[in-house]
């Protein structure tokens, strides 16, 4: 199975999603003429904007503090461990190629999600991909395809690969029982995910800020203590993401690949920009034009690779563990690396700061879950019940079981997700583009806060549901 699995990847990888992901970032990059570094400050200020929800629902901020819940993680650790192991310095290189046109990749869909967004009975808007699949392309099909992938990836696989990197940083730090820790895990899980999306949001706004400031305090701190190693640390991730490193020894071609490799899987797996996950929390947001959301989610994609992935790269290649050694795989490289720099306590901090991203991250997918089991079939209420129980089943399972297989599991199912959703963008890029040109012209007019007006835009008054935008 294990051998299959290994198949599929390299082909989704190294021969489709590479140029696939690549090629639609570059696109809607040209397109929207460089949105992504023309209106790099404009996030910001739309992220301020956007504190309070319009009419009582889930506020901008709420939704962008859920979606990276989801896109910090374990990627952002553990998974740039493992990208620099198999993949050299040089993934580092490649992740943050990924995320600076993954940023308008991210805008396109999110942007997407809310124009096609619906309103539940309890006046929470609900969207994502399977939702502008059905109304913009008329092809349920299609979105039903795509809720059964997102279903199996974040509904449970992803799920297993943060409950598997808790158990392996709390045993490395306190030595702890993987039962004992798999068990507590569940109960707290349970405890969020049994209150809707309501408590999730609130949840992910108070959590998700508070670690991910904690754990850039630390990063700034070692990254600080040793500045004059950094443009050292740079041109080793440069050059290793070329093969000059590798042009001493032979075998050039194969540390490319290597680094291209592991850097585009692990850059899509901490951003998530075109992965269609983060437009079902990018929906939900209650707002006045649905570009603001795209902006906010830009800024969720730099947040997580740009910011926290390359604070964790500095700290691993800072403090000269070697990754090839083959002694760590995974988060317990980043654990001692950390260690290196500030004694045995880093090791705890480490365990408890992955514990805060891959608890997260697990509420959050479970949203996504949801949102995928109620497209497919919105008229079977227990089915929700259902899935609860199985993800907790999948984080218990996901706590013991080896790692590798269920990343590369992780992987498999998130590229074919992937694939989906990209080519509905560019189906849909033509509504993208009228969106956010009507947000440009909107500013140039000098309105700070944009208002989307589907009476402006008859030809999508009749795909999108009645009273959302009037």
């Amino acid at each position: 199975m294990g051998q299959i699995i290994d198949f599929c990847n390299g082909i989704l990888w190294n021969y489709i999603l590479i140029y696939l992901l690549l090629g639609v970032g570059i696109y809607f990059t040209i397109k929207t003429r460089f949105l992504q570094f023309r209106h790099f400050g404009h996030m910001f200020g739309v992220m301020y904007n956007c504190l309070r929800a319009e009419h009582g629902g889930i506020s901008a901020f709420g939704a962008f503090c859920t979606s990276l819940a989801a896109r910090v993680g374990t990627g952002n650790m553990a998974g740039v461990a493992i990208a620099i192991t198999v993949g050299g310095p040089g993934a580092m290189f490649w992740m943050w190629l990924v995320a600076m046109v993954g940023m308008v990749t991210s805008f396109a869909e999110c942007t997407l999600a809310q124009v096609y967004k619906v309103k539940e009975n309890d006046g929470i808007f609900r969207g994502g991909p399977a939702y502008y699949m059905e109304r913009g392309l008329k092809c349920r099909w299609m979105g039903v395809i795509f809720s059964i992938f997102l279903l199996i990836a974040y509904g449970f696989t992803f799920n297993s690969v943060q409950a598997n990197s808790i158990v392996l940083a709390f045993k490395t730090a306190f030595n702890l029982n993987e039962y004992l820790v798999a068990g507590i895990l569940c109960v707290f899980t349970a405890l969020i995910i049994f209150g809707g999306i309501r408590r999730i949001a609130k949840f992910a706004e108070i959590a998700v800020p508070f670690m991910a400031i904690a754990y850039l305090i630390m990063a700034l701190y070692v990254v600080g203590t040793n500045l004059t190693q950094l443009p050292a640390v740079m041109l080793l991730i440069f050059k290793s993401a070329f093969g000059f490193k590798a042009a001493v020894g032979g075998g050039v071609g194969a540390a490319i690949s290597k680094a291209v490799g592991q850097g585009i899987r692990r850059g899509l797996f901490s951003n998530e920009a075109g992965i269609g996950s983060s437009p079902n929390a990018a929906a939900t947001a209650d707002i006045k034009h649905p570009a603001s959301q795209g902006y906010v989610q830009m800024l969720g994609v730099f947040t997580a690779t740009i910011v926290i992935c390359s604070a964790t790269a500095a700290m691993i290649i800072i403090s000269g563990v070697n990754p090839e050694s083959g002694s760590y795989n995974g988060i317990d490289l980043t654990q001692m690396a950390v260690q290196g720099f500030v004694g045995d306590w880093g090791v705890w901090f480490v365990a408890l700061a992955l514990t805060f991203f891959a608890f997260t991250s697990i509420i959050a997918n479970y949203y996504f879950g949801e949102t995928s089991l109620v497209f497919i079939d919105s008229h079977h209420p227990a089915g929700i019940t259902i899935l609860r129980i199985l993800l907790l089943g999948m984080v218990f399972y996901g706590a013991v079981e080896k790692s590798e297989f269920i990343w590369d599991m992780a992987d498999l199912s998130m590229g074919l997700m992937a694939i989906v959703n990209l080519i509905a963008l560019i189906m849909l890029s033509g509504v993208l583009f009228k969106v956010q040109k009507d947000y440009d012209r909107q500013r140039a007019e000098g309105i700070k806060e944009p208002v989307f007006k589907i009476s402006n835009f008859p030809e999508l008054a009749k795909d999108v549901e009645p009273g959302i935008w009037e």
